[in-house]
């Protein structure tokens, strides 16, 4: 069974998610993180493929992807690092990262790695879902990948629906329509938005991303879904602190999980 299956057969709430950029801070360290992160305590780990133009997101991550692309990093560098790393990493993986390199390395190629190695899904914020339906289901089911998709605070229940009926995994809430990065706190608004669709009884679980990263929009994300994706905060803190398991507790102390 899928491992993003088995997480949310076991749990539904409470969920930790949390996204790096491969190759950022250094290019070697992709290990490291998802161990760190194991030991943590997180639930489900987003990698991040690095790419030279991405739009959804904010500056913090754009800046590692830069760094990341200089360090060297790419597609066949990642799965050579991920080879064996089911010998140490339980929880689900996910890769995230744009069409773009994905396309490059060949869609069928980049599920079959994905696969070899141990991945239980991806998230490709710019594949348009039509697209997905039509030309890419097909292949990831047959390599029993999870294609997640991203809903916004524009996107109709009628589409949400028709999301919530093709896919499976869970579903991943953006925030709001900026791109990534943390925010002191989730306004009414964006509050209302997440109300929305919980009052939508959908089959998957959700999960709330792009702008947590503090306690109080920890808090928000939990209340409101099955769990909460953390990236920017933590690429900030990985290139701040001395190893990535400082970056975890730094991590844990800034939500409030820890304790």
């Amino acid at each position: 069974m899928n491992r993003i299956t088995q997480l949310f057969e076991t749990r539904r709430t409470g969920i930790l998610s949390v996204y790096f950029t491969a190759g950022y801070p250094h290019p070697d360290h992709t290990r490291a993180i998802l161990e760190a992160l194991q030991r943590g305590g997180a639930d489900l780990a987003e990698i991040g493929i690095p790419f030279s133009d991405p739009i959804a997101d904010g500056p913090v991550i754009r800046q590692a992807s830069t760094q990341a692309l200089r360090n060297g990093m790419s597609l066949r560098r990642l799965f050579e690092q991920l080879k064996d790393i089911r010998s140490t990493v339980r929880m689900p993986l996910l890769l995230m990262g744009y069409l773009n390199p994905i396309m490059q390395y060949g869609f069928e190629a980049f599920c079959r790695s994905c696969a070899d190695v141990g991945i239980d899904g991806m998230i490709i914020p710019d594949l348009p879902f039509a697209d997905y339906l039509a030309a890419y289901r097909a292949t990831a089911l047959r390599h029993g990948l999870k294609v997640i998709m991203l809903i916004t605070p524009e996107t109709s229940d009628e589409r949400i629906r028709l999301i919530d009926q093709h896919t499976d995994g869970f579903l991943y809430l953006v925030s709001s329509a900026a791109t990534t990065g943390t925010q002191h706190a989730f306004d009414p608004v964006a509050q209302a938005y997440f109300r929305r669709i919980a009052g939508m009884h959908l089959r998957n679980p959700r999960l709330i991303g792009f702008g947590v990263g503090n306690r109080a929009t920890y808090d928000a994300a939990q209340a409101h879904a099955s769990g909460a994706i953390i990236g920017s905060k933590f690429v900030q803190l990985l290139g701040q602190t001395a190893s990535p398991d400082d970056a975890v507790k730094a991590l844990l102390e800034a939500t409030g999980r820890e304790g």
